[in-house]
């Protein structure tokens, strides 16, 4: 493919903002070696006037979070007739609101924790369900938010109030082992078995190196491995997305295929040196390059 004009989109007014733009200086970086013509632009109150100046043939969207990933963006650029990277507006706000996204799981066969939206008055008051259990946003990304309540005598938002509007999502805890799928395209690529070095797979292991340890390919049985690509790339159609996905889920190692769960669907992966993606990409051979040159080709050409 010819050299493309390309607008990297990153940063934002969304708590994910610093991932975002780590994501995208690296992606900057690997298509003005490939010698595109990459420009990078922040999503602010500029936004629409710089993009028309830059007149992109396509966009690279690196957002996280609130704004970028939730169909936001993706309905501006659908508006403007310019192509982007990653799924588009329905995928987009499906994943990003884990409620809904639920439900289209169950329906499809997939399993999930069970769970529900909790007003935030009502976990003040006391547990919603039998310890240990997890909290978190119904609509946040990189683990802002997520709490886990692991006995009856921790108060569910411990000595904080509830930052974030509208309920909370409560779901039960699956023990057990983290681990994570990058699909690209139609092709599950591979399970990465993550190891974190904090109490859990926190913002802080996923963005800080040497707090968390990526085993790729996972060492699991054959029989998960295979279980759980397929459930990522179900997942991934079921929403609906396109491009690069990664789907996150818990194996609790005692019961078997039964104690498989998919947690959510990250419809725009983090790129960034600690992330998940790139690591199972290299390991299938794919490098970083070759990652980011993919999506930008598969957007343009989907128009």
């Amino acid at each position: 493919m010819p050299s493309l004009k390309v607008a990297v989109v990153m940063g934002g007014p969304s708590a994910e903002r610093d991932v975002s733009i780590e994501s995208g200086t690296g992606v900057m970086r690997a298509l003005t070696a490939l010698g595109h013509d990459a420009r990078s632009l922040d999503f602010d109150g500029r936004f629409v006037d710089a993009m028309r100046e830059i007149a992109p043939d396509v966009v690279f969207n690196a957002l996280h979070g609130k704004g970028g990933e939730d169909g936001t963006i993706q309905g501006l650029l659908d508006l403007m007739q310019i192509p982007y990277t990653h799924s588009g507006v329905l995928a987009s706000a499906l994943a990003m609101d884990k409620p809904t996204a639920k439900i289209l799981f169950a329906a499809a066969g997939l399993r999930c924790p069970s769970g529900r939206l909790v007003p935030p008055a009502t976990l003040a008051a006391g547990h919603p369900m039998p310890v240990p259990y997890v909290i978190k946003p119904p609509n946040e990304g990189s683990t802002v938010g997520v709490r886990i309540v692991r006995s009856a005598t921790e108060r569910p938002f411990g000595n904080a109030p509830w930052e974030f509007p509208g309920d909370a999502l409560v779901e039960e805890y699956i023990p057990g082992r983290e681990l994570s799928v990058a699909v690209m395209g139609a092709r599950a690529l591979g399970v990465v078995e993550i190891i974190s070095k904090t109490a859990f797979y926190d913002y802080e292991a996923k963005y800080s190196p040497g707090m968390s340890d990526h085993l790729v390919p996972a060492p699991l049985p054959d029989d998960i491995t295979t279980l759980a690509l397929e459930t990522a790339l179900k997942a991934h159609q079921v929403l609906g997305c396109r491009g690069v996905s990664r789907a996150d889920l818990r194996w609790d190692d005692t019961r078997g295929a039964a104690g498989l769960y998919l947690l959510e669907v990250n419809t725009q992966p983090g790129l960034t040196p600690t992330s998940l993606v790139p690591d199972i990409a290299r390991h299938v051979g794919i490098s970083f390059s070759e990652l980011v040159s993919w999506m930008v080709e598969n957007a343009a050409l989907d128009t």
